[in-house]
């Protein structure tokens, strides 16, 4: 795709500058030993109650009732996973302990390694940079915080926080405007086809860089992107070809 020259970056977060995934497996398992000598549970009951409760995050609406926190709704996920598996019903004790070891054991490995740290302070210097997130705006927010990254974008945007989140172009439109830029001047780098490259395509952005490690999902639907990378790392490549 040929155009102007590139004077923004839009960051996805989740699984582009941090690895959401990994701490969030390595937060299950955590959590799901502590079940285990909690409550004397056999290793496959625990895997079960851990995917049950994976299951009800994705499946999780961004419609909450009123007066309710993310924090009741996951609490209440590891009261029904243990319930639905191991019966009878958890004790409020227990959910919340285990909604708590999970996330902040989740959160303590949200980091920015060293190089994406460098290699962020380096765009910083040639380009305006924006960090665009999905998702529940208490959640996201923790974990724009605990990966401690503010400090490398001209500004952060929380889609949480309004109307329309990724794919919508309105968020997108809030970005252009917040950096004082078109959309042709930006490049959108994500790992999601479905909210990163098709919000991308959506907004008539510069370019689009989907960030697709060996083990995400593959290239086989209607969303296609400019630039394919398995890593962060590798975008001043891309950025090279588009000058």
């Amino acid at each position: 795709m040929e155009g102007r020259a590139v004077k923004a970056i839009l960051f996805d977060l989740d699984n582009t500058l941090v690895d959401t995934s990994l701490a969030g497996e390595v937060a299950l398992k955590k959590t799901g030993e502590f079940l285990k000598s909690k409550l004397n549970l056999d290793d496959d009951t625990v895997r079960s109650i851990c995917d049950k409760f994976k299951l009800k995050l994705l499946r999780e609406s961004p419609d909450r009732p009123p007066g309710t926190s993310q924090d009741d709704i996951r609490m209440c996920h590891w009261a029904e996973s243990i319930a639905e598996t191991a019966g009878g019903s958890a004790a409020s004790d227990l959910a919340s302990q285990c909604y708590y070891l999970w996330k902040n054991s989740r959160l303590e490995l949200l980091c920015l390694t060293p190089e994406v740290r460098a290699l962020l302070r380096q765009l910083r210097g040639w380009y305006k940079l924006l960090l665009l997130t999905n998702g529940d705006a208490q959640t996201q927010r923790e974990k724009v915080e605990a990966a401690e990254c503010e400090e490398f974008f001209d500004a952060v945007v929380i889609a949480g926080d309004h109307a329309e989140q990724k794919p919508f172009p309105s968020i997108f439109q809030l970005c252009f405007s917040m950096l004082q830029v078109e959309a042709q001047d930006c490049v959108m780098v994500g790992d999601s086809l479905d909210t990163d490259i098709q919000g991308g395509v959506n907004a008539k952005v510069r370019a689009t860089v989907w960030i697709h490690r060996a083990d995400g999902s593959e290239l086989d639907g209607p969303v296609k992107p400019d630039h394919t990378v398995p890593s962060v790392l590798d975008l001043p490549a891309v950025l090279a070809q588009l000058q």
